[in-house]
């Protein structure tokens, strides 16, 4: 009989605590927000072909070749299927900006905007070479 008992009480103890773990997990999928927040140091968008088509990322602080310090920022590329980051949105402490690239073959079509915190811009230039900057 002794063994009989033991073996029921394990038994019952090993069910409760599958209970706890089913309970605990169900919890855990049902709080707000934990199924709907994607964190991570960075996003890359693929297409069928595996090249990398959109992505979102933090740039930290570096020394340019000029010797200036660029500020952390973060930056978001859309890019062609030819390979060429199109549209660029970028921000950090001291400006924030958009960038329109013209398309595969072009290298001064785009349009900028650019807002800083001692002035702000919208340049347009054409491959021709025409631009046209407008500031406030």
């Amino acid at each position: 009989m002794k063994p009989n008992l033991f073996l029921i009480a394990i038994t019952l103890l090993n069910a409760g605590m599958l209970a706890m773990s089913f309970m605990q997990n169900h919890r855990a999928a049902t709080t707000p927000g934990a199924d709907q927040i994607l964190r991570g140091r960075g996003l890359q968008i693929v297409d069928d072909s595996g090249h990398v088509r959109a992505s979102i990322q933090v740039l930290p602080q570096s020394r340019q070749q000029d010797g200036t310090m660029s500020a952390e920022t973060v930056l978001l590329r859309l890019i062609t299927e030819q390979g060429r980051p199109s549209v660029k949105i970028s921000t950090s402490e001291q400006q924030s900006g958009m960038s329109l690239a013209g398309p595969t073959g072009t290298s001064h079509t785009y349009v900028q905007a650019l807002a800083g915190s001692s002035a702000s811009a919208v340049v347009i230039k054409s491959e021709d070479g025409s631009e046209r900057r407008i500031e406030p």
